[in-house]
């Protein structure tokens, strides 16, 4: 093998490993590449603070675990399905999602084989905090504010989502607030 095809052959092995290492590395919420936002498309926009600071992550028990995986985007992505089903036809709604707190709670003094499972109580209820602007066809605002979401008699009545996800609890409050938020009868009586 001559030296041309050595010094080839060590950097096609190179970019393999340097590769394979960035795909096996586990993507976290709190990771600085990781947007901030979904997509601007339909009539609805979603976006978050950093997730750093959210409470899901700050008070967890467990930091490591609360910030794997893409739950923030996977909230966001349906906050927007949820709220452009409801949504009325020529409206448009931008929201920031400013706090996240899922249901549950890790407890690590129930010792090293529990570190990384969440238990859920009702002592851990979920909790959203966004900001909200809703405006119509011509850009003028509707409303517009805060909102403190929370679910306090979480697990006494149940959801209507799958109950193998993760999120169902957050998602069922978001699905709440939509359709008190959009209800025809209101949107109607605002005429």
């Amino acid at each position: 093998m001559n030296r041309s095809s050595t010094i080839s052959a060590g950097l096609l092995l190179a970019c393999l490993f340097g590769s394979f290492t960035a795909q096996a590395r586990v993507r976290t919420v709190t990771d600085a590449q990781a947007p901030r936002a979904l997509p601007s498309e339909g009539p609805v926009d979603v976006r978050w603070t950093d997730p750093a600071q959210f409470s899901d992550i700050r008070h967890s028990g467990n930091r490591w675990e609360a910030e794997r995986g893409d739950w923030v985007n996977q909230l966001a992505s349906y906050f927007r399905k949820s709220a452009a089903r409801q949504l009325p036809e020529g409206q448009h709604l931008s929201v920031t999602l400013t706090d996240v707190k899922r249901a549950g709670q890790y407890e690590p003094w129930h010792g090293p084989r529990f570190d990384d499972v969440r238990i859920v109580k009702d002592i851990y209820p979920p909790r959203i905090s966004f900001d909200y602007t809703l405006t119509d066809a011509n850009g003028q605002v509707i409303d517009q504010g805060q909102r403190k979401l929370v679910d306090s008699a979480f697990l006494t009545g149940g959801t209507r989502l799958n109950d193998s996800d993760s999120l169902r609890y957050e998602k069922q409050m978001i699905d709440d607030w939509v359709r008190r938020e959009f209800r025809t009868d209101r949107v109607a009586a605002d005429l």
